[in-house]
């Protein structure tokens, strides 16, 4: 199982995310669907290599084919959106924030799949990326769809580990160079 081969790759200094690592994707109550959705666009927003390497093919074997493009698309446009909504919300000149954005973001109402399991990706990785305007935005789709704060925390907390165990091994990696 790729998530004990990389539980196993975590140093000892960092054994509270390994054992985080095991709970949050072993143990969670998400349904397979989000879980491994969020598990897999969590991964490539992480950026390591690594990461993404020893969860993708657990990802994709616990997806259907339309779920794990939807995962990759979440991740895709989010690492666009989440850049341009945060530099707006950083800029201190108001006048950003009432411009038209101009982006294509077809996906996010067509995404392939139930749209809060998109929802869902959508904010974890926005999570991972810290744009504050994308996780309110998120958040209120997923609540006013019915989503519990529960269910929310999990992606988070997902993303959370996923993101502090691909730091980890990334600078490891470097270290050991």
């Amino acid at each position: 199982m790729a998530l004990d081969e990389l539980k196993a790759a975590v140093p000892d200094f960092a054994k509270d995310l390994k054992l985080n690592l095991g709970s949050v994707i072993g143990n969670s109550d998400l349904p397979q669907q989000q879980l491994w959705g969020t598990v897999l666009a969590c991964a490539i927003a992480s950026r390591s290599p690594k990461v993404l390497k020893e969860l993708e093919p657990e990802a994709q074997a616990n997806l259907k084919p339309e779920a794990y493009q939807a995962a990759k698309s979440a991740a895709a446009i989010m690492a666009m959106n989440n850049v341009f909504y945060r530099t707006r919300h950083l800029l201190s000149d108001p006048e950003y924030g009432t411009m038209r954005a101009g982006l294509r973001m077809n996906v996010i109402g067509n995404p392939g799949v139930e749209k809060v399991d998109f929802e869902l990706w959508s904010l974890a990785v926005s999570a991972i990326n810290g744009c504050g305007q994308c996780l309110d935005s998120h958040e209120q789709v997923l609540r006013k769809a019915g989503v519990d704060r529960e269910t929310i925390q999990e992606a988070v907390k997902i993303a959370s580990v996923i993101q502090a165990v691909g730091v980890t091994l990334d600078a490891e990696a470097v270290l050991a160079e």
